[in-house]
């Protein structure tokens, strides 16, 4: 018996060591590239060097195209937080019952397809009086609405969590007010899920290019358009810049599992 479930460990252990080489595999090899001379004929690249990376770190177009997607990222984060905790608070202390509800409109942008809802932004929003195509102004609108079911779950889920109604009624009880139950004792318990929810957000909508592409494209070229029209340069300087790409988006993913975890463990 403990020999059959020590070869279905190792059994188990080879499955996943053989998956996360297949996916590491292409990482890895842009990574190699990114950091070869040349790299033609031959198993492995003829030489090693750094001068790839510093010339993408010095290129101010790209310092500027990710200062653009950073500013817009976070911006739309922090709109989605101010603009849905109320509403979700109000929704589970005063409204429970309109909560399925919630639960029903919050998933209504993952159910148009991206290409449908940037027609139909396209023409709403290209003539007067809002004529934001083309403006980070649309881009930060239509990231609010990609990142709000994660926002929407992250904060609904810790404030289920918490039992928001007894933690406001005993507030209550001890002479505090709504609002400084909320800022004193609500907030301070949601911390770490909502920079969890951020930085996964943040995850995903750094790697968004569709919308980026239709609604602003050269206009107002953000990381995701910089990497497109980069495309026919060398395939160096390209794949040095899909690895710094991928460490911003990882780096954001461990920060949002750290969070989640010290959450868990509290």
């Amino acid at each position: 018996m403990m020999k059959k479930i020590k070869i279905d460990r190792l059994y188990h252990y080879l499955v996943l060591a053989l998956l996360m080489v297949i996916l590491a595999a292409p990482i890895l090899a842009t990574a190699l590239y990114s950091l070869s001379t040349s790299w033609g004929a031959t198993l492995l690249p003829d030489g090693l060097t750094f001068d790839w990376y510093v010339q993408l770190w010095t290129d101010e177009r790209f310092l500027t195209a990710l200062f653009r997607s950073l500013w817009i990222c976070f911006t739309a984060l922090l709109v989605a937080i101010v603009l849905t905790f109320p509403v979700i608070f109000v929704v589970d202390y005063y409204f429970p019952k309109l909560k399925p509800l919630m639960n029903l409109v919050v998933i209504l942008p993952f159910a148009i397809p991206p290409v449908v809802s940037s027609v139909g932004l396209l023409q709403l929003y290209s003539d007067e009086p809002f004529a934001i195509t083309g403006t980070p102004w649309i881009l930060i609108g239509c990231y609010f609405m990609i990142a709000l079911p994660f926002i929407y779950r992250a904060i609904e889920n810790n404030l289920s969590a918490i039992n928001l109604r007894d933690l406001v009624d005993t507030a209550h009880l001890l002479g505090a007010s709504t609002l400084q139950a909320v800022w004193q004792i609500i907030l301070p318990n949601l911390k770490n899920g909502m920079l969890s929810a951020i930085f996964l957000s943040f995850s995903f909508l750094i790697g968004e290019f569709l919308f980026a592409n239709m609604l602003v494209g050269g206009q107002y070229e953000t990381l995701q358009v910089y990497l497109y029209n980069i495309r026919n340069r060398s395939g160096h300087y390209s794949s040095a810049l899909v690895v710094s790409y991928f460490l911003l988006i990882l780096i954001a993913t461990l920060l949002a599992n750290t969070l989640s975890r010290e959450k868990r463990k509290s």
